[in-house]
């Protein structure tokens, strides 16, 4: 991308966002509001054939009486996500989840308790891809419940790549771990070869 050639609005409509994705960047928006796009050497995965639950959060979600629905709101959950003192997600990027979500590209991971949305996460999909984008929880280990949730469907589904960008202690537990540039792209190009459908 060469600046002055490309509108940078142009770079949030929908299909040039998923070309993009596509090709390993993704975006965020600064202190002003103004969003750009990145594309680090070092990138962070969650392996979908190696990835861990840990056993006391296995026996917090079975003790539960959380349902787990996909999809119920995903744009309620993208401005919850945003609903913090310190947050990437501006407006202009909720419209931009908004021209994904109606093409089909951005899902949600949602935790109820007795009809009460708890916890959530979101994410944009791109063929056997899935880019977690954020996510929030009202209670003690909701965001992990529905990580644990989102991997368990992402691997009935048959998704091969679960990026997660940065590398954190809460994720690590699930067996996150960090991937040169260089790995990150075959195995996006693999994902690239399937077709599946988020629900």
């Amino acid at each position: 991308m060469t600046k002055g050639r490309i509108n940078k609005d142009d770079l949030l409509k929908p299909e040039m966002m998923i070309r993009l994705y596509s090709r390993g960047l993704f975006p965020m928006a600064d202190k002003d509001g103004s969003v750009d796009w990145y594309m680090p050497e070092i990138r962070t995965i969650i392996p979908l054939d190696d990835f861990k639950i840990p056993r006391s959060l296995r026996k917090f979600m079975g003790d539960s009486d959380f349902e787990y629905r996909f999809d119920f709101n995903v744009m309620k959950i993208v401005k919850l996500c945003a609903r913090r003192k310190k947050t990437w997600i501006s407006r202009e990027l909720i419209d931009a989840y908004k021209g994904l979500h109606e093409q089909g590209n951005l899902h949600s991971v949602e935790v109820f308790e007795n009809n009460k949305l708890l916890a959530g996460l979101y994410g944009v999909t791109y063929q056997g891809a899935f880019f977690g984008e954020s996510m929030f929880t009202t209670i003690s280990q909701g965001s992990k419940c529905a990580l644990a949730a989102l991997l368990k469907h992402l691997n009935e589904k048959g998704y091969v790549l679960l990026d997660i960008q940065f590398l954190t202690p809460h994720l690590k537990m699930f067996g996150a771990r960090e991937i040169h540039l260089d790995e990150y792209e075959r195995m996006l190009y693999f994902a690239s070869d399937k077709t599946i459908n988020f629900i």
